[in-house]
């Protein structure tokens, strides 16, 4: 996306269905688990700074499955790519 307003209006679209993220960070840290910046989940709700997913699943090394109790916000600055061809039900390498 060449920016926000184009990446806000992708995601509007999207409202409701499943969608991959990659968020902008080597790495992130979780109650002491470091993990990729790999989430999963239905759109919930879009506004010109967020996206909101829930339920959201974070891909874990360890554990790739790990729905998250609470619905996940992420600032569209920090989106690097999405997705909707990448089910969250699938495994993948993460390593």
């Amino acid at each position: 996306m060449s920016n926000e307003k184009d990446l806000y209006r992708a995601l509007l679209d999207l409202k409701g269905q499943e969608i991959l993220v990659v968020t902008q960070a080597a790495q992130l840290n979780l109650l002491g688990q470091v993990f990729r910046p790999i989430f999963c989940g239905e759109v919930s709700e879009v506004t010109e700074g967020s996206v909101t997913l829930d339920p959201v699943i974070i891909k874990m090394l360890n554990a790739p499955f790990y729905e998250f109790p609470l619905p996940l916000s992420i600032p569209l600055e920090k989106v690097v790519s999405f997705s909707t061809e990448v089910p969250c039900d699938l495994a993948f390498p993460l390593t």
